[in-house]
């Protein structure tokens, strides 16, 4: 069966069909994030190294590094990007030993990064442009790493899942003239907007498996595609996740972290319980009242999609006797009842995830 080998300096995560599904954190990654951008520019890491220990906490296998900003003081990125990719690879991989994912569309930054990371990284992209696969390729051959393919070429993304097909079958075919076997390709078959076209679920379940049976390859998505614009996207998410998995997906890039419920949440909240005539506690702290409303938390954690991930390992038997699944659920400073295949007890009490 096809496996993809990422690896770190100390640690192998495997992208596979009877494997466990591989999480991609995408949080280091500038682009919509002014914030992060603007620090970046700066030098200023710290967003950096807090979202590579809180993904990874919260349960990435991988973790995408992006260094794509556009400076204001330069905004030619084939002259930032390489020194500032090399940077953030040389920090993450400091803090963190989860196998990590170069993510840049500069040819230069890309082989800086291959320079620089430990182990096997996944080299995150290719597309089915000419100029790029020559670019990309033989950067692939080079350094023997698996590459990311996205079904996209010189016309752009099409709507069509035939034409997404053949683009992904062409990249596969142009590796091998390269030397490079298809399961160091994970494609990305291109997530559509459910909100923007109504079959876009059912068309990616549909190359997923195609793509499994006739190209023999491991697959990935960057999985909030499929709510972009819509109201409660968590909830799609969680339902997109375990079918696009039930159809043979392997990984997803993908935020693994519910975010810290802020003040201005909570001073809303707090607010609507007044209205409503509720008496508070005059000592309850605001990681308690969170709690207590089914805010979230105070501090970063693994987010809802993590949770219906790990469920649907447990359904299709990728989750040996359950260990992971206990693991996750159980609550702090719980004994990990059941975790060696024994029986968790009933009525036991579950942390939400």
């Amino acid at each position: 069966m096809t496996r993809t080998i990422v690896e770190s300096k100390t640690k192998t995560a495997v992208i596979g069909f009877d494997e466990p599904f591989c999480v991609i954190g995408e949080r280091i990654n500038p682009t919509g994030r002014k914030k992060l951008a603007a620090e970046l520019e700066a030098g200023d890491f710290s967003t950096v190294e807090a979202d590579a220990i809180a993904q990874v906490a919260a349960g990435a296998n991988v973790l995408d590094v992006n260094a794509g900003v556009v400076y204001n003081s330069n905004p030619n990125p084939n002259e930032t990007e390489p020194p500032l990719m090399r940077k953030m690879l040389e920090l993450v991989q400091g803090l963190v030993d989860v196998p990590l994912c170069i993510d840049s569309s500069v040819p230069g930054a890309l082989e800086e990064g291959l320079k620089v990371c430990e182990g096997r990284p996944l080299l995150n992209s290719v597309t089915g442009e000419e100029e790029r696969m020559e670019q990309i390729l033989p950067l692939v051959k080079k350094y023997n790493v698996p590459v990311v393919a996205i079904s996209n070429d010189d016309t752009g993304i099409s709507e069509d899942p035939e034409v997404r097909f053949a683009v992904a079958k062409r990249i596969v075919e142009r590796a091998a003239d390269y030397g490079i076997p298809a399961h160091d390709i994970v494609v990305d078959p291109l997530v559509m907007p459910i909100g923007a076209m109504a079959t876009a679920g059912k068309q990616v379940f549909t190359l997923v498996r195609r793509l499994r049976e006739e190209l023999g390859v491991n697959t990935t998505c960057g999985a909030s595609n499929i709510s972009f614009g819509l109201p409660n996207r968590h909830g799609i998410n969680n339902a997109f996740l375990p079918m696009a998995m039930g159809a043979g997906m392997t990984s997803a890039i993908m935020n693994p972290i519910a975010l810290p419920v802020t003040q201005t949440k909570i001073a809303e909240k707090k607010a609507e319980v007044e209205d409503a005539g509720i008496i508070l506690p005059e000592d309850i702290d605001d990681e308690t009242f969170v709690t207590l409303f089914g805010l979230g938390s105070m501090s970063a954690r693994a987010g809802s999609e993590m949770a219906a991930i790990r469920a649907a390992n447990l359904l299709l038997d990728s989750d040996a006797h359950g260990g992971e699944w206990i693991r996750f659920n159980k609550a702090p400073g719980e004994a990990p009842a059941g975790a060696r295949g024994g029986r968790a007890g009933g009525g036991r009490r579950r942390r939400r995830a």
